[in-house]
């Protein structure tokens, strides 16, 4: 008589089911930590390229003109307010974005209105970690920047009696009305700051003649003039608030102003800046800036040297430091950066 048979299928119990997938939500979780650190680094190495194609263009503009170019020109017509990043547009390989701006004018009338020039993301002057690159709507549109010039420690420019005639550049290595050659950095063109990173649309307070020449503590206290929250949102403007940095505070300073004007704004962390240049209000006054450079890569800011070299800063940078590195001229010793 034949025994029958009984057939046994393999399956997973219960038990081991639950171990796989327990299993498998280790490695995911694991294994997206290391994605996304990867993925910033690629972006940080991304960012310090743009920077050093700045730095090349910066470089082939001087070897241009024999000078960098100013961050604003006052007593020159409307023309003077373009950007530095403007300015060298054909050495960035923007050619037909420089073709379509007519540098002589405002970049707000005539064809620079009308042509989108104002409007347009030039690829360099954008951070890959940037998480707001929305284009400011107006007349005409603008393309917001997340890369701006040194204009030094806190006092900018010292407008002269007369609007037309210029005025007094500060120590940084920009300025209005500025034609720095290499010989006018004394403390080391790998000393000075150049470039660095700035996040978009960064609020600001200003316009009231506040500030003196002693750099303060806290810019919590200076509420006078008006308050936006559109800083750093036009590429095409060399005012410091839209296209530059000053080194009054350290890398992505939490320092605080309120929303004057702005009904039920909370304070924000933002800028200040106590007069704009160019302005009507200024004539015969210094302009006092706190406008920090941040960036969305933790715990740091890749900046650019005068030199042309790039470096990833800390935020934990001895202020004193970090003020130094903006100063063309101080003859301040730098110390580990």
């Amino acid at each position: 008589m034949r025994m029958s048979q009984t057939k046994h299928q393999k399956a997973f119990t219960l038990i081991e089911l639950l171990v796989v997938i327990a299993i498998i939500a280790v490695l995911v979780g694991l294994l997206l930590p290391a994605v996304q650190q990867a993925r910033e680094a690629a972006r940080r190495s991304q960012c310090k390229n743009n920077l050093k194609q700045i730095g090349l263009a910066l470089h082939n503009y001087l070897d241009a003109h024999t000078v960098f170019p100013p961050s604003f020109c006052i007593g020159f017509g409307d023309g003077g307010r373009w950007s530095p990043i403007a300015r060298i547009l054909p050495y960035l390989d923007q050619a037909n974005a420089y073709n379509l701006a007519d540098l002589n004018i405002n970049y707000s009338v005539g064809v620079n209105a009308t042509s989108g020039v104002c409007e347009i993301a030039v690829p360099i002057n954008r951070c890959p970690s940037e998480v707001n690159r929305a284009v400011r709507t107006g007349t005409p549109n603008h393309s917001p920047p997340n890369y701006a010039f040194n204009g030094g420690s806190w006092k900018l420019f010292t407008h002269a009696p007369v609007l037309t005639s210029g005025g007094t550049p500060g120590d940084g290595a920009f300025a209005p009305n500025s034609r720095f050659s290499s010989a006018d950095f004394r403390d080391g063109m790998s000393n000075t700051l150049c470039f660095s990173e700035i996040k978009t649309y960064t609020p600001n307070v200003g316009n009231g003649l506040e500030g003196t020449d002693l750099i303060p503590a806290s810019i919590s206290g200076f509420t006078a003039g008006k308050f936006s929250l559109n800083g750093h949102t036009e590429w095409v403007d060399g005012k410091v608030h839209e296209n530059g940095f000053t080194a009054a505070f350290g890398p992505n300073a939490q320092t605080v102003v309120s929303g004057i004007g702005v009904p039920g704004a909370s304070p924000y962390v933002g800028d200040f800046i106590s007069c704009r240049e160019g302005g009507a209000a200024c004539v015969g006054q210094p302009i006092y800036a706190a406008v920090s450079a941040r960036s969305y890569h933790t715990g740091m800011v890749n900046v650019l040297l005068m030199d042309g070299s790039c470096r990833s800063i800390s935020d934990n940078v001895n202020l004193q430091t970090w003020r130094s590195l903006s100063t063309r001229a101080g003859s301040e010793v730098v110390g580990e950066f």
